[in-house]
């Protein structure tokens, strides 16, 4: 009777332990797991395309090119400005820097094809007319896998070193000549205004009646002061002329034009003016 009670309790025993061994093992996996990951948040919708963005670059080296004669050279440095619409930056800069040699190379013909035609020591002029070649072709346009992008050059001429050697004693006299004229520009408004000053003195002993005496008796020391100013007035203007003379007989045409401008400028705005000065009469009456 025990035997057959044993067996048949045995089973559900087994069932029991192992309902519980399962659980167990649940709960030990829910332990190890950790609470339920947080789901991710959706990802920002990509940002708007871009305006318009610019990117400097400059030349990695001067570009040289030859002058009329083609003994001496010019050295043209250039700065190039890229610009795109509604491309990313990166986009950009790739492609300036995908297209940097073929802008140098187009600015450099641009150059040879202009500097042959300028004597060496005109770096000005080369630069002038380069800026104006650059300027009327507008910017220069690039595309590559459907990127478009824009470059707009700019430059400034430097003389070759030989050629800077060469002119520098020019340049050194003429910045002399130059400070020799404000000098001489000063001593002239200096003058003119020691003239007014004297006239305006000479004006008041000669319109006054109870001054007369006076003015008798400083008649000659007066006249002194007169003829010295005005002599000192007639050297300055003598002095200024042959400045501009001297500036117009060692320049060229270009230079002289220039030096032309900027003399009779100063010239008009420092020189001396001409006065008239009174003299006394027997009655003691100005006369002009």
């Amino acid at each position: 009777m025990t035997d057959t009670t044993n067996t048949a309790s045995s089973p559900a025993a087994w069932r029991r332990f192992r309902s519980w061994l399962l659980t167990l093992w649940h709960r030990l996996v829910a332990a190890l797991r950790g609470p339920e990951p947080v789901p991710m948040p959706p990802p920002p919708p990509p940002p708007p395309p871009p305006g318009r963005l610019t990117e400097r670059r400059d030349a990695p080296a001067p570009i040289i090119v030859p002058a009329r004669g083609y003994v001496f050279t010019f050295r043209v440095h250039a700065t190039f400005v890229w610009s795109s619409e509604g491309i990313p930056r990166e986009f950009l800069s790739g492609s300036a820097q995908y297209f940097m040699p073929y802008a140098v190379r187009a600015l450099t013909r641009l150059a040879a094809a202009r500097a042959r035609n300028v004597v060496a020591h005109r770096a000005r002029e080369l630069e002038v007319e380069l800026q104006r070649a650059i300027a009327d072709s507008g910017a220069w346009r690039y595309e590559r896998n459907g990127v478009r992008v824009a470059c707009q050059p700019y430059v400034w001429v430097e003389l070759d070193e030989g050629v800077k050697k060469a002119v520098k004693p020019y340049w050194e006299q003429l910045i002399k000549l130059d400070c020799e004229y404000d000098v001489d520009a000063k001593r002239a408004q200096y003058v003119d205004r020691m003239s007014r000053q004297w006239l305006t003195i000479l004006e008041k002993l000669v319109d006054n009646p109870v001054a007369g005496g006076a003015a008798k008796m400083t008649n000659e020391s007066l006249a002194a002061v007169v003829r010295d100013l005005i002599a000192e007035q007639n050297a300055t203007a003598q002095r200024l002329e042959d400045l501009l003379g001297e500036r117009l007989r060692s320049g060229d045409a270009y230079e002289q034009a220039t030096s032309f401008d900027i003399l009779t400028e100063r010239l008009n705005r420092h020189g001396p003016k001409p006065t008239t000065m009174p003299t006394s009469g027997s009655n003691g009456s100005s006369k002009a």
